[in-house]
């Protein structure tokens, strides 16, 4: 199946960077590239651009796309939580641009064997890099009941995390839970008729739970900021682009606290703790998709872009 990711705020992504000519740009989360290949049309021959992705088949449909643009790019195959490593060995100490796109691409999602997508019966599996061991075979079957409802409670936010987990671990008594379609139907018989019939898939959440538990994608978020903010150069910016609230809290906090790192008493008459402002977050609200977007790109209606300016 060929890569295909419809990406999210495009022209936003690029007016946010604010590219130079002459800039290095890196893309954390590379994707098909879409959001690369409109960087590197910008770049001169001076630029650099250095995109970074831990899924197999994103970094060869990436490298294709990208072959055009020769001896400037550069594409290596890892997770964005280890940028700071990777730019080291590419001899980079500091950039102009970061970008994430957050959450699972269209291709994952439409693939049937990786295991992602509710709307397919494949085997348990949504890890976005298959070199890693845990799969979501491994947290449906081996988790406590305890386990179960704590990660779909905090990472789905549903509010039947507890029946739900009761009737996964009740089903895999009678043997292993080993397909989407069979977690899918579990998870729906979990939750209550009137509620199903409400609009929306009732596995939506735990679903993404899951995932978020298999990849560990909001620790990885959450550790990795202010590595990336320190990685920017004077005037450099910090792109990220979230699908889910818990994301979206993770970057307002860590900009928030980058941006007036004082952690002295609001009483104090002056800082006395000497902690520094990083930058500054660019505008007040995040950006989100136009109308037109969302109807054309039904999977960009929960997308928001925050961006982060460094001193």
């Amino acid at each position: 199946m060929e890569f295909q990711h419809t990406s999210v705020l495009l022209q936003k992504v690029i007016d946010g960077l604010a590219v130079k000519s002459d800039g290095i740009y890196v893309d954390g989360t590379l994707g098909g590239a879409g959001h690369a290949g409109a960087v590197c049309e910008k770049l001169s021959e001076k630029g650099r651009f250095i995109g970074i992705d831990q899924d197999a088949d994103a970094i060869a449909a990436a490298g294709e796309r990208l072959r055009p643009f020769g001896d400037k790019v550069s594409i290596v195959r890892s997770n964005y939580a280890d940028m700071k490593q990777v730019l080291h060995r590419l001899g980079v100490s500091g950039v102009d641009g970061i970008t994430l796109d957050l959450g699972v691409s269209s291709f994952q999602l439409d693939t049937v064997e990786r295991g992602f997508s509710y709307r397919f019966d494949a085997p348990l599996d949504m890890r976005m890099d298959d070199r890693q061991e845990l799969t979501a075979y491994e947290v449906v079957n081996d988790y406590t009941e305890s386990e179960l409802f704590h990660l779909i409670a905090r990472f789905g936010e549903d509010k039947f995390a507890k029946n739900i987990a009761k009737h996964i671990v009740e089903e895999r008594e009678k043997g292993p839970v080993e397909t989407t379609g069979r977690l899918a139907e579990i998870i729906s018989q979990a939750i209550p008729m009137k509620v199903r019939k409400q609009g929306g898939h009732p596995a939506k959440r735990t679903f993404q739970a899951i995932r978020i538990e298999v990849n560990q994608e909001l620790s990885v978020l959450e550790n990795t900021l202010e590595d990336m903010i320190n990685l920017l150069n004077p005037g450099g910016r910090l792109c990220i682009i979230t699908f889910h609230s818990l994301e979206d809290r993770i970057v307002k906090r860590a900009f928030k606290k980058a941006q007036n790192p004082c952690t002295c008493p609001p009483d104090f008459p002056v800082c006395v703790c000497g902690k520094v402002s990083k930058g500054q977050t660019v505008g007040r609200k995040p950006i989100i998709p136009s109308k037109e977007e969302m109807e054309s790109n039904p999977r960009s209606k929960s997308a928001k872009l925050r961006v982060f300016e460094h001193r």
